[in-house]
């Protein structure tokens, strides 16, 4: 029931991924139940190719995230996490609160022992048609270095077994490529990470590096992120109003990706955007299936414990 276009595009989206999910995958849709059979049916689908949970209450995106599981216990995003802790399903996804998917994440499934602090990517297509990631993104805005090393941890297993990236390259982003350049954040973040053998540190890099291949793992704070986040996504709507074509900036289309993992708690959360249309919403799905396939969150577990 989550989104700006809820129920329509989370209907429609989840018509077009079952039919690419393949064997062995089945999709269960929370939300008002007759509602959902009723759009189902609308959009030329049928609804015992699903499973279906009632959720009479609805968690709004001006609501406060951390009253909202008190407060509207028979959300769908409240039921959800119930279902995921109770492990009656492997992954959730929802383009709703973002706030409340978090507060979900932390309070009930929990974080990682020994992670720091989860965190939130966001893809950044390269032009040489590869792709990266980016984090944090808006989850931490202030951070130590030894969470911005973590951040490297986490972005680097999830580009290898979700991407199949082998050996990510992950640069530290900063206002010069020298060791003492930036601020005492990156600096001190830069001490940790020149030595690791924890993944394959390449350095600082600046933001004219971002679209290049010099990096696959952009790591910085959730501040820094956020604003680089931001000023993509109105590049991408400056250019689609101007009426261009070019099939590197196309790639900004955040449809093109569905949505990201929360990093470093112990099941698969998928946060998607709010403005998601059918196309974002099946790919966000499509992708909840690679992770659940890749076992990133056991991986990680294996790891830190």
């Amino acid at each position: 029931m989550g989104g700006d276009f809820a129920p329509d595009s989370n209907i429609e989206g989840s018509l077009l991924a079952n039919k690419e999910l393949g064997e062995g995958c089945s999709l269960v849709l929370i939300g008002k139940s007759d509602l959902i059979k009723e759009k189902i049916s609308e959009y030329g689908g049928n609804a015992d190719d699903f499973e279906i949970v009632n959720a009479d209450d609805v968690i709004e995106m001006g609501d406060h995230p951390t009253k909202m599981f008190s407060k509207k216990p028979n959300s769908s995003i409240a039921i959800g996490f119930g279902l995921l802790k109770e492990e009656k399903i492997d992954a959730f996804c929802s383009v709703g609160n973002t706030g409340a998917m978090l507060v979900g994440s932390m309070y009930t499934v929990r974080s990682i022992p020994g992670v720091i602090r989860p965190s939130v990517t966001a893809t950044v297509p390269k032009e040489n048609g590869g792709l990266g990631i980016i984090l944090d993104v808006g989850t931490n805005a202030d951070c130590k270095p030894d969470v911005l090393y973590q951040f490297a941890m986490l972005g680097s297993l999830y580009l290898n077994l979700v991407h199949k990236i082998e050996n990510p390259k992950v640069g530290l982003l900063n206002i010069g490529e020298e060791e003492g350049k930036g601020n005492l954040l990156t600096q001190a973040t830069y001490s940790l990470m020149k030595d690791t053998n924890d993944f394959n540190f390449i350095g600082n890099i600046e933001g004219r590096d971002l679209f290049s291949d010099k990096a696959d793992v952009i790591v910085c704070d959730g501040f820094t992120g956020n604003v680089v986040l931001k000023e993509m996504e109105a590049f991408y709507s400056i250019y689609k109003r101007r009426n261009l074509k070019d099939e590197f900036f196309d790639r900004f289309n955040y449809e093109y990706y569905g949505g990201t993992p929360i990093l470093g708690i112990n099941s698969n959360v998928i946060l998607g955007h709010g403005i998601s249309n059918a196309r974002a919403i099946k790919n966000m799905l499509l992708l909840s299936r690679d992770v659940v396939e890749s076992k990133l969150s056991d991986r990680i577990k294996a790891i830190f414990n």
